[in-house]
């Protein structure tokens, strides 16, 4: 008998009200632990001898590649044989109704594919196949939970493509505890995970998250497949986008852009298109940056807002970016350019639903934030690109030309970048490129 932690799987003799590993509290659950040590090992990949790596030879493996262009991107090319995929994402976001079409366009393709559901019935998921506008010819449906009764079936069906939606309500008999628990997840993955190696069928499986938008159930779990896919956006809004945060086969920058329609996801092959829709020509507190998401240059649009606070201490929001960056560029802009920023509240938000980590938007975000600050509309054919230091200096950034020839290709015609990128760039013909080392500098040409 022991106590596990339901978020990191941290075990403990007693119960604790705080787990000693993520500090979260009352996660630890009472579990009957009845499998041997012989069975915890059953689950290992059967190797064989030791060879050495200067041997071996490195064979290239044909993926599985469906018509579905942003999907294959975010796996880095296709579907690897033998490979163990999670996606995850919050409640109604389209998890569902990705797979279904994966395994539609796989089956259309002249893949056997099984598609095995622990949470819908049949009828359920046929209701879904005609609203998406799906025949379903080559594609079995399982409605099982039990886990030695879906690899049988998955043995008799011998499919190329097998899908478990989801890993949380699959149990194996041997093992105490309830679905989802953490000891039969952990085993489950385990046992599925092998059970696709040895016969190099990809699988792939969908995961709940928790309130806060971690995968829930224990991080071993990530650390077992071969691939983690987030898929992202507002419930409310029409754009989806997939995320991979960890692949052992390709990028982990990589994201896919799909628009959800009535007969379900569609890809956008013109993201900066998509981002930059509705950009005003007149509008105050919005500027457009130029990101890097994997090897995809994207313009997106920074918004921001600025108001007297009404209570003492002035609010800091932000949405898409990073809230410590935005306190850093807050207090460059109160510091080095002389605004008086400290009894205004402020918003930052990105416009698309999109997430920006890299700080090569520093310098769209500061002039977003002055433009509002001084009711002042920035340039609408001027984009910006940099890092701001501390000192208030614009510092360079990597792959500027690529940036800056997705910016010419949706009709930018100025570029504000850093002065120090300016002796190895060769700009794209016909576009205005305005160097600058020190913020207070790009406020006034912005």
């Amino acid at each position: 008998m022991v106590f596990v932690c339901q978020q990191c799987g941290k075990e403990s003799s007693k119960w604790l009200g705080r787990c000693p590993s993520c500090h979260e509290w009352n996660t630890l659950v009472e579990t009957i632990v009845e499998f041997s040590r012989a069975a915890a090992f059953s689950a290992a990949i059967s190797g064989g001898s030791a060879q050495e790596l200067s041997q071996l030879t490195a064979q290239e493996v044909p993926r599985l590649v469906i018509p579905f262009a942003e999907f294959n991107r975010v796996l880095g090319g296709g579907i690897v044989p033998g490979s163990l995929v999670l996606i995850s994402g919050d409640p109604g976001v389209g998890k569902s109704t990705l797979l279904l079409q994966v395994a539609t366009m796989a089956a259309t393709a002249g893949c056997k594919v099984i598609y095995v559901s622990g949470e819908e019935s049949p009828q359920q998921i046929k209701l879904r196949a005609d609203r998406l506008g799906i025949e379903g010819k080559g594609l079995y449906l399982l409605p099982e939970t039990n886990l030695n009764i879906i690899l049988e079936r998955m043995e008799q069906v011998s499919p190329a493509l097998g899908i478990i939606d989801s890993i949380q309500t699959v149990y194996r008999e041997e093992l105490g505890g309830a679905p989802g628990s953490v000891g039969q997840i952990r085993e489950c993955t385990l046992q599925l995970m092998r059970w696709a190696k040895l016969r190099s069928i990809p699988l792939l499986i969908t995961g709940h998250v928790t309130k806060d938008g971690a995968i829930a159930g224990p991080r071993v779990l990530e650390h077992i497949v071969d691939a983690v896919l987030y898929l992202e956006g507002d419930l409310g809004g029409a754009y989806r986008l997939l995320r991979g945060v960890k692949n052992r086969f390709g990028s982990t920058n990589e994201i896919g852009v799909f628009e959800m329609r009535e007969h379900g996801l569609e890809e956008v092959s013109n993201p900066s298109r998509l981002f930059l829709a509705q950009h005003s020509q007149r509008a105050i507190g919005a500027s457009v940056t130029s990101t890097i998401e994997g090897t995809r240059p994207l313009l997106v649009e920074i918004q921001a807002l600025t108001t007297t606070t009404s209570f003492g201490l002035p609010r800091r929001t932000a949405n898409g970016i990073d809230f410590n960056r935005l306190l850093l560029i807050i207090a460059v802009l109160t510091k080095r350019a002389r605004l008086h920023l400290a009894n205004q509240d402020i918003i930052v938000n990105v416009a698309g639903g999109l997430k920006i980590s890299e700080p090569a938007a520093d310098l769209a975000i500061a002039l977003s934030i002055a433009s509002s600050f001084s009711d002042k509309a920035i340039d609408p054919k001027l984009v910006a690109v940099g890092e701001i230091g501390l000192s208030g200096e614009v510092r360079a950034v990597s792959q500027l030309e690529r940036r800056l020839g997705e910016a010419a290709r949706q009709g930018f015609g100025r570029c504000l970048v850093p002065q120090a990128s300016l002796t190895t760039l060769t700009p794209p013909s016909g576009m205005e490129i305005i160097g600058v080392d020190w913020l207070a500098e790009a406020l006034h040409m912005g």
